[in-house]
């Protein structure tokens, strides 16, 4: 598993998921994750179990983030596959009360330095709806490369992506 300066991540558990749906019932923190309609107890059971299927048949998958100062979950960070494309995607979320630290962009980083130098992907992506102009700025402190703007999760997003020869690791 992938720690970084302040934070460590473990694969999901079962358990993990009423505090998952606890997280992302805020709505500030899941205005930009599809809302309510896929930030649902109901949604979230199905998501949790995706999460756990990708860490075992890919090896990496989404994962609890842990604040290491207090050890409470904070969030989820990991790599998945987006959708049906066949592309891998890094994604985060961070709860609100440490927005603005660093903390997305340290858990990006870390998960796409894992991603092109354990299983040596060639590329990863990223998608954010196009107004979260925060997480677009992640994308791009670390390389990635707006491409095109699609639909993703149901919703209109920007697609990003940097290929391994052009991730910037000092961030």
């Amino acid at each position: 598993m992938i720690e970084t300066e302040r934070l460590y991540f473990r694969k999901f558990e079962l358990d993990d998921l009423p505090l998952l749906i606890e997280q992302r019932s805020d709505p500030d923190m899941n205005r930009y994750l599809g809302g309510t309609r896929t930030q649902n107890p109901e949604a979230l059971a199905k998501r949790i179990r995706f999460y756990i299927s990708c860490y075992d048949s890919h090896g990496f998958g989404m994962c609890p983030m842990f604040y290491k100062e207090t050890g409470e979950m904070i969030g989820a960070a990991g790599l998945q596959p987006l959708e049906d494309t066949g592309e891998i995607e890094v994604g985060y979320s961070v709860i609100k009360p440490l927005w603005g630290r660093g903390i997305g962009t340290e858990a990006a980083k870390g998960w796409m330095e894992f991603g092109f130098s354990k299983f040596g992907l060639d590329r990863i992506v990223a998608v954010a709806l196009v107004e979260n102009a925060a997480s677009r700025r992640i994308m791009e402190k670390l390389g990635m490369q707006y491409e095109k703007t699609e639909e993703h999760y149901g919703e209109h997003c920007a697609f990003y992506a940097v290929p391994r020869k052009d991730f910037c690791k000092g961030v």
